[in-house]
């Protein structure tokens, strides 16, 4: 039978990663609408191949801290409380600075989205660590 604790978990963990996805698809749609909004008159974001691969990277990198809570080991849950914060505080860094640049729906998002479940993921790691 599959304990219950990690699975909770790593469902936790997945929540903000969905949230990221969400964020950053709506951030992209709302670029788009104001640039066809402006009759393309502003200047159009381009990304070289290693910006893309270094957004590819980080948001593919929200999978982890899930795979880490399944694998109930000392060491994984340290490294999930790690680099599941250091995921959660940048992404919400980025999300606020880009939402103050490109609209306060944005901001709100970013903070409904990634940082509040992001929050409460890493509050339940904390006391998943603190009970082993």
């Amino acid at each position: 039978m599959i304990e219950q604790k990690p699975v909770k978990l790593a469902i936790a963990w997945l929540v903000p990663a969905v949230g990221a996805a969400i964020f950053v698809t709506i951030q992209c749609f709302s670029f788009l609408n104001d640039y066809v909004r402006s009759g393309a008159t502003m200047q159009a974001i381009t990304f070289g191949p290693a910006a893309l691969w270094g957004v590819s990277i980080f948001y593919g990198a929200w999978v982890v801290p899930p795979m880490l809570a399944l694998s109930e080991r000392r060491l994984t849950d340290w490294a999930m409380l790690v680099l599941g914060g250091l995921l959660f505080t940048m992404s919400t860094l980025a999300g606020v600075l880009d939402g103050l640049r490109d609209g306060s729906h944005l901001v709100a998002l970013e903070l409904l989205a990634v940082t509040l479940p992001g929050a409460c993921a890493l509050v339940m790691t904390w006391r998943h660590i603190r009970s082993h």
